[in-house]
């Protein structure tokens, strides 16, 4: 039986990994679940799961979950942890085989290290973690013969479709994209989009800020610079192609001419439940693909000029060092105000310019210069 610990377990990945285990409850023991502040569905994991410990973010949130079990589930014998401290110790339980790595955003980073460093294998959902971080993460990784298990549906495409072939021979790298809500909408269209309509996407089912960078497409930009990171090779060979009907999931072509592609049903269990059972496959329920019924597989190329997340990333990519954490401490920044309706759908665009602009980068940040860095953007944003 694998135990395993949920970084993020309230958030989209996680309550969908903790579907998984529902599904499959003789391979998997939850040992830790972490949350932000959503108490009362870490209860109710609490209740199902019987993990020995939970962690909140704060201090607060910890006393209101002890409450919160202590009045309605008294029979419950759970540990309640708080903070950073929590989330690492949660990380880096002795019992522990693998670490789910479910937690948007930078605070993220140090749990999933340390879990490296404690010889967890990570299932990555996390894109902060090789975004900011890649340069230590990898390395990280390979001294403590630890395995990155993508969770994202396009790396996951990647890595099983290099199952059995050797990333010296790939050629290129061509990651899929839905195009999001807005992949036919002109500039003027997108000053006027609300945030209901960037929330709207087409095939996926995801959190508010994952869901608005589809819309940006600065999700996949983020996921160029992951896939350098993963498959060790250079942002010349990863290009991306719009597949509206979220069929093909990403694809790999090889020195010989040959191009492997993953496809199934928009769900992200599939990948979620590959990476914990890798290098086996179980019986996933739910729907087929039926290509009877498929007509065309269509592709189109992004729209960079008008939805310009991509190459905003690349830019950051390439330039590199501390670069990057500019880039997605910006987009996290800009993001939040336009979920918070405080600013306009293109304005991300622009702080996240602004930001890259004004920063000198740091060749090879260290944990403490990404995590300076980081809060350096958000200082220099409030003040912008």
């Amino acid at each position: 039986m694998k135990k395993i610990t949920i970084l993020g377990s309230t958030g989209s990945i996680g309550t969908q990994t903790l579907d998984v285990v529902r599904n499959n409850r003789g391979d998997f023991e939850v040992a830790a679940l972490t949350a932000g502040s959503n108490v009362e569905r870490m209860a109710e994991q609490i209740r199902e799961f019987s993990p020995a410990c939970a962690v909140m973010k704060d201090e607060e949130r910890a006393d209101q979950l002890r409450n919160f079990l202590r009045e309605n589930m008294p029979e419950i014998s759970c540990e309640i942890w708080y903070g950073m401290d929590g989330f690492v110790r949660a990380a880096t339980l002795p019992q522990v085989d693998t670490v789910v790595a479910a937690m948007v955003g930078m605070i993220g980073l140090r749990p999933v290290m340390r879990a490296i460093e404690a010889g967890k294998d990570i299932a990555l959902a996390n894109k902060e973690t090789l975004v900011t971080a890649g340069h230590i993460i990898m390395p990280l990784a390979a001294e403590h013969g630890v395995k990155i298990l993508p969770v994202d549906s396009e790396h996951s495409a990647i890595f099983q479709s290099l199952n059995g072939e050797k990333k010296d021979q790939i050629e290129t790298i061509y990651l899929t994209a839905s195009g999001g809500p807005f992949r036919n909408t002109s500039r003027g269209e997108l000053e006027r989009v609300t945030v209901e309509q960037a929330l709207a996407h087409p095939n996926w089912s995801m959190g508010k800020k994952i869901t608005t960078d589809s819309a940006t497409m600065l999700n996949k930009g983020l996921e160029i610079i992951e896939a350098k990171w993963l498959f060790d090779v250079d942002f010349d060979r990863i290009h991306v192609l719009v597949q509206p009907q979220s069929i093909i999931h990403s694809m790999v072509g090889f020195r010989d001419g040959a191009v492997m592609a993953q496809l199934g049903t928009p769900d992200m269990r599939l990948p979620i439940q590959y990476a914990l059972y890798y290098p086996d496959r179980v019986f996933l329920g739910g729907e087929r693909l039926d290509f009877e019924k498929i007509a065309e597989i269509h592709f189109e190329k992004p729209n960079t000029e008008v939805l310009r997340g991509i190459p905003l990333a690349v830019e950051a990519g390439r330039t590199g060092g501390s670069m990057p954490t500019v880039m997605n401490a910006a987009n996290e920044y800009a993001v939040a105000k336009f979920l918070n309706k405080d600013i306009g759908f293109l304005q991300i665009y622009d702080i996240i310019e602004y930001a890259m602009e004004h920063h000198s980068p740091i060749a090879d940040p260290d944990l403490e210069d990404i995590l300076a860095v980081e809060q350096e953007t958000y200082d220099r944003l409030e003040h912008m």
